[in-house]
């Protein structure tokens, strides 16, 4: 938890290779304990942001959304923590997130679709919200538009349970 405060904060973030290098640089500096609930629209660029986090803590890949096994768990090849990938999108409650019996205290553990579950498992985290461009009216962008290299708005913060 020992995460440079620079990375505190709003920015945008022009294209996937840079929200890839943000989660590698943020991901250098986690630890075991730390966890991440990543929030944001479908193409906003989570796993993307995740592959780098994974890359900065030295795990093995490849990694990708783990939207149908719910978590994945990636191991350290440089004997740091290991990476714990998980998508809550079709988790119910967080029971369901509980019932998974994740490795908090010896691993990273990221969970995407996390906000409103996720915060009963840590009580502190790292918060992190990443917007995506929206289409025209109604928000309706088509599968390609999705993953259209275009910046994102992210903002990283570092919250406690008695804030929330």
């Amino acid at each position: 938890m020992s995460v440079d405060p620079a990375f505190l904060g709003r920015r945008e973030i022009p294209t996937a290779g840079e929200m890839e290098r943000l989660g590698f640089l943020l991901g250098e500096q986690l630890e075991a304990g730390d966890l991440l609930i990543l929030t944001g629209p479908l193409g906003a660029g989570k796993t993307t942001f995740t592959r780098g986090l994974a890359e900065g803590l030295g795990v093995r890949g490849p990694v990708q959304s783990p939207t149908f096994v719910i978590a994945r768990t990636h191991p350290s090849l440089v004997g740091r923590a290991p990476l714990v990938h998980v998508d809550a999108y079709r988790l119910g409650s967080a029971a369901e997130l509980d019932d998974l019996d994740l490795d908090l205290e010896r691993a990273v553990v990221v969970i995407e679709w996390g906000r409103g579950m996720a915060e009963e498992l840590a009580d502190t985290w790292w918060d992190v919200e990443l917007e995506r461009p929206v289409g025209g009216a109604g928000d309706d962008l088509d599968a390609s538009e999705l993953d259209a290299d275009a910046p994102r708005i992210v903002t990283i913060r570092r919250l406690e349970r008695s804030e929330v």
